[in-house]
């Protein structure tokens, strides 16, 4: 038996898409372990761009099973919509090569309704507005829809819109002011949730049973995580996090996997820094230098949400937050992304350390009261003016992008096994 486990090692859009359709080629089974579609992978082939954002990356892989596991939380309508639109890129989706997890608990239009609500009051802090969070509140207060209810698409419609309903009622109550934006048809949301019942019905299944049959007959598993662990529930800068475990003990429960099954751990950074919504960050950086590390939004590399459009917050690397999740993690293995981006700069900087009141902390913080004062220890590296786009070796990348890759290996504790030169297939050099 034998896990491989993909993480986010920083506060996600590390383009953890990418590197798991470039490992799934080694996997019998690609699965998702946690969150929902607040996350998106962006995987490009060819002239292709494909964003993914409930179906697991190995679908681009004809070899692969793919499975929704228990521990994410499920939009019908959106899962749907997205299947059509891979469809569209000519991949094959059908319930040969997708599953979904009888116990993955379901975001309804409701929970949606719930989370632009607080978003429009003072209580928001920049949720995609997918429901998720809500979504996981009803799981957790044990009064969610979990998606084996769609076997049965008109028991399933119902929940749906009782379940709608009493969010209605709530609305009219505690968000007067924005009811008109936000009540819904339940009538409507009740009829639309059995339609989609009634197409996902035959990709339901026993995920459970499935994943441990492919351990029991030594097959590889690859787990791949949604956001990153710098937002996970228990060890991201909380309250600035999802709503799920995106750190490698989401893989256990939200698979239903035992420890001794995961064999390697591998967490996806990029050369810089990035975030969306808000939260401390404190290698951030403004201006032209933000500018030219976020892009123009012109294309699927540039900085901006894959789920939502929204321009990313843009920082120097942080090698100290990387370090952290390194030790959180066990991770072994780093793939780094996005070093073509740093081409064409003279200089380029790693965060190395915080310091607080003229001290240099030892470890990193969990207060977010003592982590929004900190402020950076930069160190200033050669870059590189290169274009290096086109490099498929990694001793053919220039020496100063070399001494930058070795760098934040050496701050971080783990090895670089991998590092992308561009978003394309071919871009990524294996050392």
């Amino acid at each position: 038996m034998s896990i491989t486990v993909l993480l986010g090692a920083q506060w996600g859009d590390e383009g953890k898409g990418r590197i798991t359709d470039a490992l799934a080629h080694e996997a019998d089974l690609v699965a998702r372990f946690n969150g929902g579609d607040n996350a998106g992978h962006s995987i490009t082939i060819g002239n292709t761009v494909v964003k993914l954002h409930l179906v697991p990356s190995g679908i681009f892989r004809p070899a692969c099973l793919n499975v929704i596991g228990n521990g994410v939380v499920v939009n019908p309508l959106n899962l749907l919509k997205e299947m059509a639109e891979v469809r569209a890129a000519n991949i094959a989706v059908g319930p040969d090569n997708l599953k979904i997890s009888d116990a993955a608990h379901i975001i309804t239009p409701a929970h949606i309704a719930l989370d632009k609500a607080r978003e429009l009051g003072a209580g928001g802090i920049g949720t995609t507005q997918r429901g998720i969070g809500f979504a996981y509140m009803d799981k957790a207060a044990r009064t969610g829809i979990r998606a084996g209810a769609m076997h049965d698409p008109a028991a399933f419609g119902a929940a749906v819109q009782r379940h709608v309903e009493a969010v209605n009622r709530h609305i009219q109550h505690e968000y007067a002011e924005h009811a008109d934006k936000l009540l819904l048809d339940s009538a409507k949301c009740a009829a639309d949730a059995a339609a989609a019942a009634a197409q996902l019905r035959p990709y339901l299944a026993n995920t459970f049973e499935i994943v441990q049959d492919a351990l029991d007959a030594g097959k590889h598993i690859l787990a791949e995580g949604a956001q990153a662990a710098l937002l996970d529930l228990d060890h991201g800068n909380y309250p600035y996090v999802t709503s799920s475990s995106a750190t490698v003990g989401g893989v256990l429960t939200g698979l239903g996997v035992p420890p001794k099954a995961i064999t390697r751990v591998m967490g996806v950074a990029k050369a810089f820094c990035s975030r969306v919504g808000a939260g401390p960050f404190p290698s951030e950086l403004s201006g032209d230098l933000a500018l030219r590390l976020r892009g123009t939004g012109t294309n699927a590399w540039d900085e901006y949400g894959s789920t939502t459009g929204r321009p990313r917050r843009v920082g120097w690397h942080d090698a100290f937050a990387l370090r952290h999740t390194v030790r959180l993690n066990g991770i072994e293995e780093i793939a780094l992304t996005k070093l073509d981006v740093l081409s064409g700069m003279p200089t380029v900087k790693l965060c190395v350390g915080y310091v607080l009141g003229g001290e240099r902390l030892r470890s990193y913080p969990q207060d977010m009261h003592v982590l929004t004062q900190c402020q950076p220890m930069l160190e200033e590296m050669p870059g590189w003016l290169e274009d290096v786009s086109t490099a498929r070796q990694y001793a053919d990348l220039p020496p100063n992008l070399r001494a930058y890759v070795e760098r934040i290996e050496a701050l971080a504790g783990a090895r670089v096994s991998l590092v992308s030169v561009g978003p394309e297939r071919e871009q990524l050099i294996r050392r």
